[in-house]
């Protein structure tokens, strides 16, 4: 096959080289995956609660008016099965 090909308006080199990019990413993205588990054994091997760390860094990565909205929300519906006294 021409490295130009063109079939049915497809250039199949242009097309290879968006799959091998992508290969290429899935790849990194397994080995990122890979490091990060890896610290995350590490912090369990030095006596942090992972599943705590998980939380830390997902509410890191909120925006501050979203985190106040969840807490808020969290906190009524927690209030309301009588899992928390009421605030006020």
């Amino acid at each position: 096959m021409d490295a130009g090909h063109n079939s049915g308006g497809v250039a199949s080199d242009h097309l290879r080289a968006f799959v091998e990019r992508i290969e290429r990413l899935e790849e990194e993205k397994k080995a990122i995956a890979d490091d990060i588990k890896e610290v995350y054994s590490e912090a369990k091997g030095t006596g942090f609660d992972t599943k705590a760390l998980r939380k830390v860094i997902a509410l890191r990565k909120l925006d501050p008016d979203e985190r106040a909205e969840q807490d808020a929300i969290l906190d009524t519906y927690l209030i309301a099965l009588g899992m928390m006294p009421e605030q006020g």
